[in-house]
């Protein structure tokens, strides 16, 4: 009898065979959905655990029905004609006449108090959302959970996306014992524990097991397939062979659906429940990196066959199909494919011979970004450019790539970069910009204009972090090419960079002339941008020889010239530059004041460099003033900001002198050991602690730094990093080590977002510091 089924309140609900790891969130608020709406659909990518949440969900809900929580299981299921019939079995129903078999069921579960789980109808959505919306308005005791790829677009449903499972930042260092943190690196543990008795993530692992889960993009069925490879690698060595993610991961239970088996096969069955232009969009889409906005979208995928009045239609379907997340930013929306999502589409596109044609539709789009960039940024719209720019910087390391990796393709790259060449400046990436440079002049020797600017850019950089020693060569063939091609704007500019590095050198009368040619040739362009450029140097050059009412004038109109402008980036180095101006006339107070304004302007650009000099600068004068204390803790945040950029201030001529005066004074004022304490509190603030105390902001009680800090790197890590300061590649390391190259890749790269650093010379600056150190 049908009541007699009904009664029984534990339902079918299947037995948990393994943990339920994490969603703690999800379960409050399907919960909480349940409560208010009768039907609620759990969405998102193939793998990422809708099955397990609503199961989970279910059981947790079950005394909450008398009738029962009941699952019907779609996965096998093909035909949209036996569906009622399926439900039917799984409520223990007798079987329902071929004719108006939903009202049958219907009729007979009025009065009923029972929560039906339909697990995975994405291939069945016109036929679930039929049977749904009958039911519910026949039986006002039914709830539905849905699982699907896609919503079923009934009245009233609710919908939770399931999103990956929690992961660490990969460029915050993660302290030992944290893991359990993390629903990725639980599960994983807790899978290959099950795998391989005795395993747990330690201090030495924890690192890989968190760019295994990474790579991975918390997805949870790909952690728990990778996790049982433990059985046969060790984690270094299951990272390293990631790169084919799909053909490493495919033992799974072989109790669970075929397509929930592999990693492949859960992708492969949301690519086959696409329309053929849904699937030829994710195919083109693969070709971003970290992100896209429609208007990327329209301009790089559409087509013949896909004109741009569709791409918005399609992108949201992919939306609704759960193979594009939707992420919304400062009232703007951008997409993201996840990584196993991405690879896959684009297999496809390479499986079409269309991979090159969208990669370089692609580089055009980043590369007519980066000229645009260059062409405004000297403007009211530069903190959004700036801002715009970091959300792309993913697609414009891969359109570099792709100009550095297809021949004849590499003066596009120097094109780019070139462009790019504040940007690398203003937020600390002065070691990548250099990297791209080297490569693609490597690569396009020729005599062209693109070629001499990336000689002087590169020679720039250079300069910048490294000093004149290592930026000569470049500049001096800057000019020689730059004056055989009359180029005019290419003169001015080494022009200037010439006058930098006599003032690094401290031969500060040559470098005062050099600058005022500079200056003048600017001009003669009407170069606002090289002229503000000049503006900041020139001033610092004209205080150091002792004429400072001159540095004071030209810094003023620097800051004319940038409020005409309403630009605020150039604005803030000027300010720096005459803060030296006004403090070598002896007016600390305006001195402190135009520092202080400098990092306020620079603050929204996280630009580091900037802000470091200033920290010079604001010690310099609480030492005069006698304040030892905070003296020595800017100097230490100072030097923990010098080298995350790369560019210590020791190299910058005369400045150096007042940065070893400065430290003398203050380790001889408060002595030793007071000394090191206050500079290491300096060291130990993150980047906004460093700007709160710069400008004696009240901090919360919170953001004190952590005493006694340990070393952020793990035993491996720092073995690696002993190895990166020995003058080792990655594959020198790997075959010292014996594990693969790309581990080591992986080490190296967590070993620099960990210590904030950008290249391999600072690695190895750090670790001769620490010897030095502990000595």
């Amino acid at each position: 009898m049908v009541g007699a089924g009904l009664r029984q309140p534990v339902g079918n609900l299947p037995a948990d065979v393994t943990s339920f790891v994490g969603r703690r969130r999800e379960v409050t608020e399907v919960k909480r959905l349940l409560s208010t709406g009768r039907l609620v659909t759990l969405t998102g990518t193939g793998g990422v655990g809708k099955t397990r949440l609503a199961l989970h969900v279910a059981a947790d809900l079950q005394r909450a029905f008398t009738d029962g929580v009941w699952l019907v299981e779609l996965a096998q299921l093909r035909d949209p004609a036996l569906l009622v019939h399926t439900v039917a079995a799984a409520l223990k129903l007798a079987d329902l006449p071929g004719s108006g078999p939903a009202a049958v069921l219907a009729g007979q579960l009025k009065g009923k108090q029972l929560l039906l789980v339909l697990d995975n109808c994405e291939h069945l959505l016109d036929a679930c959302a039929v049977l749904a919306e009958t039911l519910l308005r026949a039986v006002p005791g039914l709830r539905i959970l849905a699982t699907s790829r896609q919503t079923l677009g009934v009245t009233g449903e609710h919908i939770e996306a399931v999103p990956p499972l929690s992961l660490p930042d990969p460029d915050t260092p993660l302290p030992p014992g944290a893991a359990a943190r993390y629903e990725a690196l639980r599960l994983f543990a807790e899978r290959a524990a099950a795998a391989v008795p005795g395993f747990t993530i330690t201090a030495d692992n924890q690192t890989t097991i968190t760019w295994i889960c990474r790579r991975l993009d918390g997805i949870p069925l790909a952690i728990e397939l990778a996790a049982v490879r433990l059985r046969a690698l060790s984690p270094d060595q299951l990272l390293a062979r990631l790169d084919d993610g799909y053909r490493l991961l495919t033992t799974g239970s072989r109790a669970a659906p075929p397509r929930q088996r592999t990693l492949r096969a859960a992708v492969e069955w949301s690519f086959d429940l696409c329309s053929p232009t849904e699937r030829s969009l994710w195919a083109r889409l693969s070709v971003f990196a970290g992100g896209f906005d429609l208007e990327a979208a329209e301009q790089v995928c559409a087509g013949d066959d896909l004109p741009p009045g569709a791409i918005l239609d399609l992108v949201a379907q992919l939306v609704d199909k759960s193979i594009l997340s939707r992420v919304e930013q400062d009232s703007q929306v951008r997409y993201e494919l996840l990584e196993t999502i991405r690879q896959y589409g684009y297999e496809r596109l390479r499986e079409q011979g269309e991979h090159t044609t969208y990669q370089r539709r692609h580089r055009d789009r980043y590369a007519r970004l980066a000229a645009r960039f260059m062409a405004e940024f000297f403007g009211p719209g530069q903190l959004a450019w700036f801002t715009r720019l970091r959300q792309e910087h993913a697609n414009l390391r891969a359109a570099l790539d792709f100009c550095l990796t297809e021949p004849g393709e590499a003066e596009v790259a120097l094109r780019i970069a070139v462009d790019l060449r504040v940007y690398w400046h203003a937020t600390g990436f002065l070691s990548e910009g250099r990297s791209w440079l080297d490569r693609a002049l490597a690569l396009a020797p020729g005599v062209t204009p693109a070629r001499v600017r990336a000689l002087w850019v590169d020679g720039w950089l250079t300069l910048i972090q490294s000093g004149p020693d290592h930026a000569t060569a470049l500049l001096e063939e800057a000019g020689r090419v730059g004056r055989r091609l009359d180029d005019r704007l290419v003169l001015a500019d080494t022009t200037l960079a010439s006058g930098v590095a006599a003032m690094y050198r401290g031969d500060v009368r040559l470098a005062t002339g050099l600058l005022d040619d500079a200056l003048a040739r600017y001009r003669a362009l009407d170069n606002p941008l090289g002229t503000a450029a000049t503006l900041i140097q020139l001033p610092l050059a004209a205080a150091l020889v002792g004429d400072a009412d001159r540095a004071v004038a030209l810094g003023e109109e620097l800051q004319a010239l940038s409020e005409a402008h309403d630009e605020r980036w150039y604005r803030g180095h000027g300010l720096w530059s005459l803060s030296i101006a006004v403090w070598r006339q002896g007016d600390r107070p305006r001195a402190s004041a135009l520092a202080q304004e400098a990092i306020r302007l620079q603050r929204p650009f996280h630009d580091r460099l900037g802000i470091a000099r200033c920290l010079e600068v604001l010690a310099w004068i609480a030492t005069t003033d006698g304040h030892h204390d905070r003296a020595a803790r800017l100097l230490g945040a100072a030097q923990a900001v010098w080298q995350a950029t790369g560019a210590p201030l020791s190299g910058f001529g005369p400045l150096a002198g007042y940065h070893d005066q400065c430290w003398d004074q203050v380790r001889r004022g408060l002595g030793e050991r007071a000394f090191a304490a206050a500079r290491r509190h300096g060291t130990e603030l993150d980047l906004e602690q460093v700007v709160a105390y710069a400008l004696e902001e009240k901090q919360p009680a919170s953001s004190s730094p952590r005493q006694d800090r340990p070393v952020p790197l793990t035993r491996r890590e720092r073995q690696i990093a002993q190895l990166v300061a020995e003058g080792l590649s990655n594959r020198e390391i790997a075959a010292r080590l014996v594990i693969a190259p790309r581990t080591a890749e992986a080490h190296v790269q967590h070993i620099l977002a960990k210590l904030g650093f950008h290249s391999r010379a600072q690695i190895a600056a750090w670790v001769v510091e620490r010897r030095t150190a502990d000595g």
